[in-house]
């Protein structure tokens, strides 16, 4: 699994991540302008197309935002040539304005847009479900259960796209974007990268007034013929046993179904969905006209539920439908065979095997006892020193802290428990605006530098405009640490390690009209509490940059350069066990010995930040010997 795999000539085989396999689709459909922002679990289509970007002729880049990774790929299909984005769900959130037009205007060559949901909110702040912006958007929507589906809905998705001049939507969800399975390889036919002629007569693309009106007729045409193309469609799979009893379901619910089935020792007749907008309405209503009863299996909201019994009021009324509304699943959480057992076994009056409830009662009996361990910042990460310094400046001061979407999200977790509100990418600025209205406590905003490029600038400009009362700490550690450390525009280079124009952030702020600028190092803690406490002292707008390079970028260009990764240890003899660098620091790399109850530093996740150094009263830290 890897890229040596994805860029194989082929024809062949290969194991890869179902991620890995959407960038071969791609590849093999001769795609030429790839654009995306990072956020999982999508990050993996962006980090490949990075990664291989130099060795084929295609234009690729990362975007400041989901929304302009999305108008630069309509514009290089508008011209003609192929191209996707891809992005998790939330992201869909800040591309909806132009995805929707862009559905009016259409394109010419493909476009292909990649959508996953996270559900259990891995990595996300809400378990949202994309599917509704397929049909709002009247955007035809494929759904892949494993990589080879994957792969070939892909290439698929780009002859769609140009046979009806629409982008398409290929949703995937956290277990199907990160499965790995066998997937063929076919030539990779690709032409030389050349610019298109724009041959288009002026306003072809351009959706307002009469042209909105004329564009919504055309697209809802559009949208009848796509379907009729997809009741015929061998995307969808259809599996009849002869059983009064079916299953309807699609993505990572088809796993689960055939799971589950296996393990209650049924064969329902089974319809997998693999067009899922516009849905093949005909498709579903032969499938459950001989049906006594049919079970909807998808996660999140019951989407398919809600046409099944639509299209069961004609095509089979007595049909007994199954599914959320009847309480047998929920709308919440990620799914698993165990659960859809479960609901399977509920809805057609079965015992299951196993008893999963006690299993997992019993799970958590024997949890007790043992330590949380929620989600930490690494070892040198120098958003912990920022938050130290911080909360040193702030003692006695009565604030706010509205916090945003990074690594620094997880300060509101348990050891830190520090923060007071987060919505989402960039809505810091607008919450802390708000608060500084309402709210007689100083009012603190703070953002990670590719967070601030993604979506804080409106909120910025509104600030100095309104002259706001709040400090916006900007965390500037050089890469999107959160997602794997790829670039962004405060970062000197781009997809594919190619050079790029920096942009200093100050020179930002001053060009926004910031002038109240202070400049931190978190690794000097120390001194970065007093002009921190300074600075929250001033009337807003201003700003505070805490700079240092995300620990783990930091320590890929040393391994880069060949330098050793320095490590600190604990001198026992000075040691008068404090517990500062444990208690107030809490950096994992530090632990206490059970012998002597005295701290002691992992050689293997010390990267010598020296703020635990900085830290103990006694001077006890110190280089590891030897090093």
């Amino acid at each position: 699994m890897g890229v040596a795999d994805v860029v194989k000539e082929g024809p062949g085989r290969a194991f890869v991540l179902c991620n890995e396999a959407i960038v071969r689709g791609a590849l093999e459909a001769d795609v030429k302008v790839v654009s995306a922002y990072p956020g999982s679990p999508t990050t993996e289509i962006l980090d490949t197309f990075s990664e291989v970007s130099p060795k084929f002729d295609l234009r690729m880049e990362i975007a400041s935002n989901e929304k302009v990774a999305l108008e630069t790929c309509a514009g290089a299909a508008m011209v003609g040539h192929r191209s996707i984005t891809s992005m998790k769900s939330v992201g869909m959130n800040v591309a909806s304005d132009s995805f929707f037009s862009l559905s009016y205007t259409g394109v010419k060559g493909g476009m292909v847009v990649v959508v996953a949901d996270d559900p259990q909110a891995h990595s996300s702040q809400t378990e949202q479900d994309g599917r509704p912006f397929a049909p709002n958007a009247y955007v035809p929507m494929l759904e892949p259960s494993d990589p080879a589906e994957a792969k070939l809905m892909v290439k698929r998705a780009f002859e769609l796209s140009e046979k009806f001049g629409v982008p398409v939507m290929i949703r995937t969800t956290t277990r199907v974007s990160h499965q790995s399975g066998m997937v063929e390889l076919d030539k990779l036919e690709r032409r030389p990268f050349e610019k298109l002629a724009w041959e288009h007569p002026p306003g072809r693309f351009v959706t307002v007034a009469e042209s909105a009106r004329t564009f919504k007729h055309a697209l809802l045409e559009r949208t009848r013929r796509i379907q009729a193309e997809f009741e015929a469609s061998d995307l969808n799979r259809v599996a009849t046993t002869g059983s009064d009893v079916g299953v309807i379901t699609s993505g990572a619910g088809y796993n689960y179904a055939v799971d589950a089935a296996k393990i209650l020792g049924i064969t329902p007749s089974i319809l997998k969905l693999g067009t899922t907008y516009p849905l093949p309405r005909d498709l579903i209503a032969g499938f459950i006209k001989g049906l006594k009863t049919v079970i909807v299996v998808e996660e999140l909201q019951p989407y398919l539920e809600l046409h099944v019994h639509a299209i069961a009021k004609d095509a089979n009324p007595g049909l007994r439908i199954f599914g959320k509304w009847t309480g047998h699943f929920s709308e919440a959480l990620e799914y698993s065979p165990d659960i859809v057992v479960e609901g399977m076994s509920g809805a057609l009056g079965l015992k299951a095997p196993v008893d999963y409830k006690a299993i997992m009662n019993r799970a958590e009996e024997l949890k007790k006892g043992l330590s949380d361990r929620p989600p930490t910042f690494c070892p040198g990460c120098p958003h912990r020193a920022t938050l130290y310094a911080l909360k040193q400046a702030t003692k006695g001061m009565k604030h706010i802290l509205s916090t945003d979407i990074g690594c620094y999200s997880m300060s509101f977790l348990p050891p830190l428990q520090y923060g007071d509100s987060l919505l989402s990418m960039g809505a810091c600025l607008g919450m802390a605006a708000g608060m500084q209205y309402a709210a007689k406590e100083k009012v603190v905003a703070m953002i990670g530098d590719s967070t601030f490029y993604h979506a804080s600038l409106p909120g910025l400009v509104n600030a100095v405009h309104h002259d706001d009362d709040l400090t916006l700490i900007i965390l500037d550690n050089e890469v999107t640490a959160m997602t794997g450390q790829q670039p962004h525009p405060g970062s000197d280079y781009g997809a594919g390690n190619r050079p790029t124009r920096r942009l200093v952030l100050e020179d930002v702020l001053k060009g926004f009209g910031i002038t109240d600028i202070t400049i931190v190092d978190p690794y000097q803690v120390k001194d970065a509490v007093g002009p921190m406490k300074e600075a929250l002292s001033r009337k807003g707008p201003n700003v505070i940059i805490s700079r240092r390079a995300c620990a783990l970028y930091a320590d890929r260009n040393k391994r880069k350069r060949g330098e050793t990764i320095q490590s600190n240890e604990v001198d026992k003899d000075v040691c008068r066990r404090p517990y500062t660098c444990v208690r107030t620091f809490h950096c994992p790399a530090i632990s206490i010995d059970d012998d002597d109850r005295k701290s002691v530093i992992s050689k293997e996740l010390c990267d010598r930040c020296d703020v635990c150094a900085k830290l103990c009263p006694f001077g006890s830290i110190r280089l590891r010997e030897g090093e």
